[in-house]
């Protein structure tokens, strides 16, 4: 289930802020990343300790560099996504780790416990993927490799009305 993360959570950024030097792969890196753990369940990178600490890590660690800074928002941005897409706040134990006790939630983690649902959600990724794929003018050679070497969307389409 890596559609639904990546794509949602680049879409929903991108039209939340708008930044042209956010890099959306790493919005996407930061969606994805907490669904390594799912074969052991649900664990800190589905709480809201781990995007914190990684926020608090980028801001700490990218002082004075503002160019930088807004580049490697986008970690913490995307694990936070994560955290929205999946529900993770429906699962308190885990969600609210270690403040409301040592263990997680039990069962299986968010992602492998929808059966049927999950492929819905994929198809779901995958519509909003072509649209933004259209709506971002990848389909243009420039545009695309801007996209695949820097994470950057075209200043153009940031931020207009289309």
């Amino acid at each position: 289930m890596f559609i639904w993360f990546a794509v949602l959570s680049v879409v929903i950024t991108w039209a939340v802020f708008q930044s042209p030097a956010l890099d959306y792969r790493l919005v996407a890196l930061g969606a994805v990343l907490p669904a390594v753990e799912t074969a052991f369940g649900a664990g800190p990178l589905h709480s809201l300790l781990a995007p914190t600490l990684t926020l608090v890590v980028v801001m700490l660690a990218t002082q004075r560099r503002r160019l930088v800074r807004r580049r490697w928002l986008g970690l913490p941005i995307g694990m936070y996504m994560h955290l929205v897409l999946d529900f993770a706040f429906t699962r308190t134990a885990t969600f609210w780790w270690p403040f409301l006790g040592t263990s997680f939630s039990p069962g299986r983690s968010p992602e492998l416990s929808r059966g049927w649902v999950t492929l819905l959600m994929e198809l779901c990724g995958i519509a909003v993927g072509v649209w933004a794929y259209r709506r971002f003018g990848l389909q243009d050679a420039e545009r695309r490799s801007r996209f695949l070497h820097t994470g950057q969307l075209d200043r153009s389409v940031v931020g207009s009305k289309r």
